[in-house]
């Protein structure tokens, strides 16, 4: 039997697109397909709620092959990345101890970051006591005006302790455009700067010395269209800026390393590493250089999002990060790093961190995700998402590319305004739970109290600073969830909510749940009940509990009746909400009802307005 090739499901006789579309029309009863099944992305395409073969016919990526340009199914004939741990240098020798454990805890690539007065031959020495630079990947990050002297500083160390420099491999991160995306201050003579990096990293010829940061525009609520399209014409300044200098785009390509955000849109982050490989291969072919197949290569090293994160039940961020990790180890990206569950609200300490390294290591040692390349090739939906993507994100290129280039875009805020109003967007999707945060906007933890173990404050962004460019705005999703909660909880005042449930069980019981999740949003504490038998019972019962809202859950034909009675009693000395949005409401509101909640309020903007009316500010 085992020898026997049978094809599955012979048997049964193929079902047409037709056929498959006349049975959904049928099961839809009337709803517009297009309306109901439909997903409208912000990434400027629709998808399709399933996918067939037809859809792939004539699309070039199915065909492609790993290690092969334009390289999208990977740059290797293997799936291995490296586990990455990033480290803020506050102290050198600390940090060595934390770099050491974590290497021997799995890790295989460290990325320090240092400030630019910390740069020195001491601070390295001792950051790297006991580290082999031929075995580990090292990675460097510090402020512009200090690369130059640290990639001296790195490699009169190296030569000093014997390493050879042909086996060292890593970076030092010199990003020309940072100050400019995140503070609306430009660095003066740019292009000489970054041409002074550039042929000093030569001296390491397996560092990377020029980045494209792009998991700032990740961080900054950008689309994921958004953050391909810009970080190709990211990449494409440098080339194209630093090729007038004088030197050859070989040269140039080699040099450059991609750093992406991980958002949780699962299959559509698999397509967008497969999608920026390969239309990164295609712009360095375009320059035709001589090694067309190694320069265009890209070296992608990928982190976890800060946008997704959330301080009021924390652990969440767990599943986000390993959602985010998942897709990039699939798509094949070159390292990784995962953001601690705990970072947005303090510095990580030794048990996050380890946590954050072994999600890493479970998609390896128990997962075998290092073990197959691209497994998603083939996928309808992967090939299709890959290639929309590519057609958006290349067109986003060509917008940046028709407006001067990528600097002239920063420079004018173009880039800029048009994260920041992604991000805006994405907001107001959580404001109204049409975008759900676990903990925050959706189920929130009722007793849960945040704002002592708050030890890091968030940077104010969004700024139009003196230079008149704007910044990126870093506001996290969760942001303005948490400034509302947290403001109740320093208040001092815990407003009380008291269901009044009544009627119909099914309804009513529905209701007050709803209620309660919406409610607790806001740190408000909950008091919920089985139900009553009138509504005067309700209403005394609020008062023995000093509620400071009462909140009526019933069916909507029962509101007519209930409603009036209820705020008849309630006479203004609490406040009186209706959960839903009955057919009577209007008429109810002629009685003197003002506040109904239901699935289409905007959470965020309904709960600042009981904050204000219970006088929390």
């Amino acid at each position: 039997m085992a020898e026997l090739k049978e094809k599955l499901f012979s048997e049964f006789p193929p079902v047409s697109t037709e056929e498959w579309m006349a049975k959904i029309t049928a099961d839809l009863k009337g709803a517009p397909f297009e309306k109901k099944l439909v997903w409208k992305t912000g990434e400027g395409f629709n998808v399709n709620p399933f996918y067939r073969a037809e859809d792939i016919e004539g699309l070039k990526t199915p065909a492609s092959l790993p290690g092969e340009f334009p390289y999208v199914r990977g740059t290797k004939k293997d799936n291995d990345w490296k586990v990455r741990q990033n480290l803020k240098v506050d102290d050198p020798k600390e940090t060595n101890r934390r770099a050491k454990e974590a290497l021997n805890r799995g890790a295989d690539s460290l990325g320090f970051y240092l400030e630019g007065e910390a740069v020195s031959r001491e601070s390295i020495t001792l950051l790297l006591d006991g580290i082999i630079p031929e075995a580990v990947e090292l990675n460097f990050a510090t402020c512009g005006g200090a690369a130059e002297k640290l990639i001296g500083i790195l490699v009169g160390y190296l030569k000093e302790h014997g390493a050879d420099l042909n086996q060292c491999f890593g970076s030092v991160e010199y990003d020309p455009f940072e100050k400019l995306l995140v503070q609306g201050t430009e660095q003066e003579n740019w292009i000489d700067e970054t041409v002074k990096v550039l042929k000093t990293g030569n001296s390491l010829p397996n560092y990377r010395t020029l980045v494209v940061n792009a998991y700032l525009l990740s961080d900054a609520g950008a689309y994921i269209t958004q953050e391909l399209g810009y970080a190709l014409a990211w990449g494409n300044e440098l080339l194209s800026k630093l090729s007038d200098a004088g030197l050859t785009v070989s040269e140039i390509a080699r040099k450059i390393k991609f750093n992406f955000g991980i958002s949780s849109n699962y299959f559509m982050e698999i397509a967008k590493f497969r999608t920026a490989r390969w239309l990164w291969a295609e712009i360095v072919a375009a320059y035709e250089p001589k090694d067309k197949d190694e320069a265009g290569k890209m070296v992608a090293y990928a982190r976890t999002s800060n946008w997704n994160l959330t301080i009021y039940d924390a652990q969440v961020n767990l599943l986000r990060t390993q959602t985010e990790t998942m897709s990039a180890a699939l798509a094949g990206v070159d390292s990784i790093s995962v953001t601690p569950f705990d970072a947005i609200y303090k510095e990580p300490d030794d048990f996050s961190e380890r946590i954050a390294r072994n999600q890493q290591l479970l998609l390896k040692e128990e997962c075998h995700f290092d073990k197959v390349v691209d497994p998603s090739a083939g996928s309808y939906y992967v090939e299709v998402l890959t290639n929309s993507l590519a057609d958006a994100a290349w067109k986003l290129f060509l917008e940046t590319d028709e407006q001067g280039g990528f600097y002239v875009a920063i420079h004018s805020g173009a880039i800029q305004k048009a994260v920041n109003a992604s991000n805006e967007a994405r907001r107001k999707a959580v404001a109204t739970r049409r975008l759900s945060l676990l903990g925050t906007n959706q189920f929130p933890n009722f007793t849960e109290m945040a704002a002592d173990k708050i030890k890091r404050t968030e940077q104010e962004s969004g700024n139009v600073p003196a230079s008149g460019i704007p910044s990126l705005d870093f506001s996290r999703g969760a942001s303005d969830f948490e400034k509302l909660r947290l403001a109740t909880e320093k208040s001092g005042k815990t407003p009380k909510v008291f269901m009044l449930t009544i009627g119909n069980l099914a309804m009513r019981l529905a209701r007050s749940q709803f209620s309660s999740n919406f409610f607790a949003c806001a740190g408000y504490r909950i008091i919920d009940n089985l139900g009553f038998e009138t509504v005067e019972a309700g209403v005394k019962a609020a008062r023995e509990k000093k509620a400071d809202v009462i909140v009526l859950c019933s069916s909507d034909d029962e509101y007519a009746v209930f409603a009036p009675e209820a705020y008849e009693l309630v006479k203004g000395k609490e406040l009186f909400v209706v959960a839903g949005a009955p057919a009577c409401s209007e008429e109810l509101k002629t009685q003197g009802i003002e506040y109904f909640i239901n699935v289409k309020s905007n959470v965020l903007e309904t709960l600042k307005t009981f904050n204000a009316l219970l006088g929390i500010e």
